[in-house]
């Protein structure tokens, strides 16, 4: 059985899959069904983890752990930063792609804190990466002088994490 679809129908679709910033768009109808997908740099780099809305538990968008809802938030780290934080001895660098958590669940306090004292083997965070949480530990003893990244934000493979001296 051959199914057509109108072509402008088509075009309009992969103008919201591109305005919208969409990966992909599913319709049903009946019996007939279609689903558009586009490829980008982005989406290459998460083949292995399907888009979902990030879990129940995640932080707000722009809320660092023990923050208060309406206070303000962290001034974002400089974009200089980043390249000095991926060469500095003491970063830890995800090891996959997920989601970083800074605290076991919802409203627990984190993991880590700036100034903390940390032990070889400690959990620093969670990264989910395809429903599974893997401990991110500190390679030796020392001190945190920094975490890199947000409770619930995306990590790419051999992104900085935490720097710990």
């Amino acid at each position: 059985m051959s199914l057509s679809f109108d072509p402008e129908v088509l075009r309009a679709l992969a103008a919201l899959l591109k305005d919208g910033d969409l990966a992909e768009i599913e319709l049903e109808e009946g019996d007939r069904r279609l689903r558009l997908a586009r490829a980008s740099a982005q989406a290459a780099q998460f083949v292995a983890a399907p888009a979902y809305p990030a879990p129940p538990y995640a932080m707000p968008q722009g809320m660092a752990p023990g923050m208060a809802p309406g206070a303000p938030a962290p001034a974002a780290a400089a974009p200089e930063a980043a390249p000095a934080a991926a060469n500095h001895p003491g970063t830890v660098k995800s090891p996959m792609v997920g989601v970083a958590y800074l605290s076991a669940e919802p409203g627990a306090a984190p993991f880590i804190s700036v100034g903390a004292t940390v032990e070889a083997g400690q959990t620093l965070l969670l990264i989910e990466a395809m429903k599974t949480f893997n401990q991110i530990k500190a390679p030796r003893a020392g001190t945190v002088k920094s975490i890199l990244v947000a409770s619930g934000q995306p990590v790419e493979y051999d992104e900085p994490l935490v720097i710990v001296e």
